[in-house]
């Protein structure tokens, strides 16, 4: 189901990055279809109509903008990006100065404005987190601080010191009574998600959007004693295939470890979230009796509000007594696109 004509048109000639996902607008002029985003010239009400997907989009003849590529997940890691990022995959010690860079064939500038835009550092600043990354698994595991230092890239044990208390706030010898959230970015058909995640699970999965996720990241941050670092981990490839088979059709229960601190009655909630059926609802008042606290309706909802973990802690399957969708962090559009993929599958 669709959102008024006027308020998508709106959010099209704003360029809200906020609702991409939610509709596709084609332009009858021209014949060519966009997403919210796209930077060229807005054309006028009259000349467009908008449809839920690029799929009806194209069977009604449009073709796609080159402005804007509707075609590619929005945020989707472009293919020389994922190149680069395979081979420091493979080589997590390696150095790419700009020099380097260019003799692959990159522009330091374009990968830098990337970087920036994407997850917020520079590419050169990502490297080092990966390292620190690594490292910090490494003198976990009872690696010898000198030898880590070495292993990662560092000539000296004091730089390697520097940058490591740099990005964590802790001395690396400080790292068998520390934690750390390695974060990273997640497309999905309804927009980026930040993925968390510990040695032990999956701590966070948030649209890059919501309002509160600075808030639930300082929460997190307190409750687990950690400090969040750019990089990679070994639960995020489960994850993003778990998202994509689900947002497929082709996955209706999510089997990731989880890590998810709270308090009993929130801790409660979310269980009682994980039983709801795939393509089923349930109201908040169902939710608290369920919890065996029937008059803890608003308690619940405030509980769900604070769930870290979006789609597979599914808070988008309760909904108000009077059959309306009612709050939801991602925003209402993106809990009815929850709800109609899993109801039509």
């Amino acid at each position: 189901m669709l959102l008024d004509n006027q308020t998508m048109y709106d959010a099209f000639v704003r360029k809200d990055h906020s609702f991409e996902g939610a509709f596709i607008i084609c332009v009858k002029t021209t014949g060519i279809f966009c997403r919210p985003t796209c930077t060229a010239r807005k054309a006028k009400v009259e000349n467009v109509e908008f449809f839920p997907t690029t799929k009806e989009a194209l069977d009604h003849g449009y073709r796609p903008c080159q402005v804007c590529q509707p075609m590619e997940l929005y945020g989707e890691t472009p293919s020389w990006i994922k190149k680069i990022l395979n081979e420091v995959k493979t080589y997590p010690d390696i150095k790419l100065n700009d020099y380097e860079l260019k003799q692959k064939g990159i522009d330091p500038a374009r990968i830098r404005r990337w970087f920036k835009k994407h997850h917020g550092i520079t590419f050169h600043a990502y490297l080092r987190s990966l390292r620190i990354n690594r490292a910090f698994g490494q003198i976990k595991h009872h690696h010898k601080v000198i030898d880590t230092a070495l292993d990662n890239g560092y000539e000296s044990l004091s730089g390697f010191n520097e940058a490591f208390k740099k990005a964590t706030g802790f001395a690396p010898s400080d790292s068998k009574n520390e934690n750390i959230v390695t974060i990273t970015r997640i497309s999905t058909p309804i927009g980026p998600m930040f993925a968390g995640a510990t040695e032990e699970g999956i701590c966070l999965l948030e649209f890059t959007d919501r309002r509160m996720l600075e808030t639930q990241i300082k929460r997190l941050r307190k409750l687990l004693k950690a400090e969040f670092v750019p990089g990679d981990n070994d639960h995020f490839q489960e994850l993003d295939k778990q998202l994509k088979e689900y947002f497929d059709k082709k996955r209706k229960t999510f089997d990731l470890p989880l890590v998810v601190p709270g308090t009993k009655f929130q801790q409660k909630a979310w269980d009682m979230l994980q039983c709801i059926p795939y393509g089923e609802t349930r109201t908040y008042q169902q939710q608290a009796i369920d919890i065996g606290k029937p008059k803890a309706v608003r308690a619940a909802a405030t509980a769900n509000g604070d769930n870290r973990i979006s789609i597979i802690i599914p808070c988008h399957r309760v909904i108000a007594k009077s059959g309306e969708l009612a709050g939801y962090g991602g925003g209402l559009w993106r809990k009815q696109y929850l709800l109609e993929l899993e109801s039509n599958a």
